[in-house]
């Protein structure tokens, strides 16, 4: 498990019921053009999902890791 999931997890609170369990799975995707004709997976994206209700979010686990020394910050304000 990525130090993303292992945060995200931590922090989770659901949007819809406020249920504070999730599940996590990253999913990797082709783009268009010639990455899609090479089968190149360079589309990563981790969906988080409510062990209660089941509402899933979207994130860009790139992004999150990109902001290193905010990663806690940019948590706290997705999760509260």
């Amino acid at each position: 498990m990525s130090r993303v999931e292992e945060a995200i997890k931590s922090r989770f609170k659901c949007n819809k019921c406020s249920h504070s369990r999730c599940r996590t799975k990253e999913l990797a995707m082709t783009g268009s053009g010639l990455s899609k004709f090479l089968d190149i997976q360079h589309n990563h994206f981790l969906f988080v999902s409510c062990e209660n209700c089941g509402f899933v979010e979207v994130y860009d686990p790139n992004v999150l890791e990109g902001k290193k020394g905010q990663l806690g910050s940019v948590l706290d304000l997705l999760f509260g």
